[in-house]
């Protein structure tokens, strides 16, 4: 295997195995803590110009296959790991987790102290960092690693976002497809600001007719569609530069028309409110993180991926904290107090992680019919 080499900000350099695409890659690098499930971070487009290091030592046991895509595409900007298995075990898998990350584009550093570079990024922070593959090009990426663009103040949302409409009609894997809801009751449009592909299988399971929109679609066009509840995605980057979300957000409280958000899209809704965010030192991302309700008390291990976060003392009057992370004690639900709009931090559809948060959709449901009683 060829050489590859990892340099962090603050100029460690680590020396490990190519395992991916050979290319030279710059990112932000961040730690992922989940066990299982790598094939759907690595399609996550909430990880856009991130690197990721996965705390679990060993990823590509289980291979890939088709079905566990949460994107078309990859977006991350590289994977930093313990090793990889030389061989994949699992009747799923159709290809192994190197040829993978080759056919994809993934850039990907193996042999690595993993707990070494989470410490680093805990003591300081997520860090801009690259992944090369030529010793004699250390001094050049370094002084291009300093003069990288910091992820605040990236707006990726667009860039990540679907470029067309589309209608989503997929069901969750539970459900065989004779079971699949034919009579589908809500029409909801998805905002897709970097969807993940099962937060749109548990809508339409759940009886939603589900039309995905661009990112920057009109509030005009969306209410042409006359929906019985709008969703907003999740997606990466700094949620404060994405003005034309807020906007269309802000614009669209003022039709009493259900919103559920989630990640990037709980982020929007507290924007569009007048309230703000800030970047945390290293952010949540993996699928074992407890989350507690406040209204029922209960506790859910749930699934992660932010590295923003709503800020509790600039947040909006209209709102209450309906969920708080029991790792910082950081805002993970808010609810508006007289319009049917609410919204979550983390990844309630658990591609990968738990299925504790589930009831959110049921939430959003429970909204969409009481918004269609009133009709009546």
């Amino acid at each position: 295997m060829q050489q590859a080499i990892l340099i962090l900000e603050n100029n460690e350099i680590f020396y490990g195995k190519s395992v991916g695409y050979k290319a030279d890659s710059y990112g932000e690098i961040v730690f992922n803590t989940a066990m299982t499930g790598y094939q759907e971070v690595v399609t996550d487009p909430s990880y856009k110009n991130q690197i990721i290091t996965f705390t679990y030592p060993h990823i590509g046991n289980v291979g890939v296959n088709e079905a566990d895509k949460e994107s078309a595409s990859s977006y991350v900007s590289g994977l930093v790991i313990r090793e990889t298995p030389l061989e994949a075990s699992n009747w799923r898998s159709i290809q192994n987790f190197s040829d993978y990350l080759k056919k994809m584009k993934i850039v990907c550093i193996a042999e690595i102290d993993t707990r070494h570079i989470t410490t680093q990024i805990r003591n300081n922070g997520a860090m801009k960092a690259c992944i090369i593959h030529n010793k004699k090009d250390i001094n050049k990426a370094k002084k291009k690693l300093n003069g990288g663009a910091s992820m605040v103040g990236s707006e990726l949302a667009s860039k990540v976002s679907s470029s067309k409409r589309y209608a989503f009609k997929e069901n969750i894997f539970q459900l065989p497809k004779k079971a699949q809801n034919t009579d589908k009751k809500f029409r909801v449009i998805a905002y897709d600001y970097g969807v993940k592909k099962n937060i749109l299988r548990i809508l339409f399971s759940m009886g939603c007719d589900v039309e995905v929109v661009p990112a920057k679609t009109s509030v005009k066009n969306i209410l042409s569609k006359n929906p019985d509840g709008i969703f907003l995605s999740n997606g990466p980057g700094d949620p404060e530069p994405c003005d034309y979300a807020i906007k269309s957000i802000r614009s669209l409280f003022e039709y009493n028309i259900p919103i559920f958000g989630i990640c990037l899209g709980h982020q929007l809704i507290a924007l569009a409110s007048d309230s703000k965010t800030k970047k945390m030192k290293y952010g949540h991302h993996g699928a074992n993180h407890p989350v507690i309700d406040l209204k029922t008390g209960n506790v859910m291990i749930t699934s992660q991926n932010h590295g923003f976060v709503v800020d509790e003392e600039n947040l909006s009057k209209d709102f209450i904290i309906t969920h708080r992370s029991l790792f910082d004690n950081t805002i993970q639900g808010i609810r508006h107090k007289k319009l049917p709009i609410f919204s979550f931090q983390g990844h309630p559809e658990a591609c990968p992680g738990p299925q504790d948060v589930n009831y959110l959709f049921e939430e959003f449901i429970k909204l969409m019919k009481k918004k269609n009683a009133k009709k009546k």
